[in-house]
């Protein structure tokens, strides 16, 4: 078997080629992709060659951990068939090539207890699901606080203030220092964090993934406060000790979701409590791969750049 799919062979050199990939076993579907999302978060370290040292990296890989598609080939005792619609969070089902997330090509080999069945009206929306759970995941669980501000209104920023609201918590501040990026709330405000001037802040939450703003929350937040580092961060993160020492500051890292953080993501977008539109700014036809990943990574309008497959081979 073989396929078409976006391999990425160094830092900036990307662009679509043919694949082999293995043969599925008892217990692996083959699913044909529909959509894939680019991450502007991880993919872009991998893309710009400035990922830190991360178990199963490694050039030439095919990126995407956002995919969506449907089910073209199931074992006689699976629980899919095929047709269903399903996100698939990516594969390793790739000769020659690492499959560190594997979700960006027409065909792969999943096994079939990675994969999620979903309603096919979820259309490209589907692939969301991935930064949907992982904003759940953030959130959700003994001892957590939902926030009640958030820095940056990308994706994951807008999953995660949706979040809050559906979770029926008063809503969040969100800070954004791109005023392009200022619009699109949904019953929450997006302000200049300049012209704030709150310090009482007891959960703040960070999906910007930049380092230098850490100092800053430090001084905002209440005593006894947390600051959860949402995004993902490729320099040293450091603070005056001090500040936080006055404030008994306390810190989370949020890790990756779970099958858990899924299960209720979709049950929630199921039900309506969570909305995943406006967050798809930008579709390109994968036949586009290069200059779609490049506008992904360059362009302040882009949130979420999703690849159409539908005319790929």
């Amino acid at each position: 078997m073989h396929t078409t799919a976006v391999i990425l062979k160094g830092p900036k050199d990307l662009g679509l080629g043919t694949l082999d990939i293995t043969a599925p076993a008892a217990g692996d579907l083959v699913v044909r992709i529909r959509h894939s999302g680019i991450s502007t978060g991880t993919e872009k370290l991998f893309w710009s060659g400035d990922m830190p040292p991360f178990p199963g990296m490694g050039y030439p890989l095919v990126p995407g951990y956002e995919a969506t598609g449907e089910v073209i080939e199931a074992g006689p005792s699976s629980a899919f068939k095929s047709g269903d619609t399903v996100f698939v969070p990516g594969a390793n089902c790739y000769n020659g090539a690492f499959g560190l997330f594997g979700g960006a090509a027409r065909l792969l080999v999943s096994a079939e207890d990675r994969v999620t069945k979903i309603d096919p009206g979820f259309g490209p929306q589907g692939a969301l699901l991935a930064l949907a759970a992982t904003a759940r995941h953030a959130m959700a669980g003994q001892g957590k606080a939902v926030p009640d501000l958030i820095i940056g209104h990308g994706v994951l920023g807008r999953l995660l203030a949706r979040l809050t609201i559906a979770a029926g918590a008063p809503a969040p501040t969100v800070w954004e220092v791109d005023p392009t990026r200022r619009s699109g709330a949904e019953g929450y405000d997006v302000i200049d964090p300049e012209t704030d001037t709150r310090q009482d802040y007891r959960s703040i939450y960070d999906a910007s993934g930049s380092t230098d703003v850490l100092p800053k929350l430090i001084g905002r937040m209440a005593k006894g406060g947390e600051i959860v580092l949402a995004g993902f961060y490729t320099d040293p993160i450091s603070f005056a000790f001090p500040p936080a020492f006055m404030k008994e500051a306390r810190f989370r890292i949020a890790a990756e979701w779970n099958a858990d953080d899924l299960t209720c993501t979709r049950a929630l977008v199921e039900s309506g409590a969570l909305s995943l539109s406006g967050l798809i700014t930008h579709t390109s036809p994968a036949r586009d791969a290069r200059q779609a990943y490049e506008a992904a990574f360059s362009d302040p309008a882009c949130l979420k750049m999703m690849l159409d497959w539908k005319d790929t081979s």
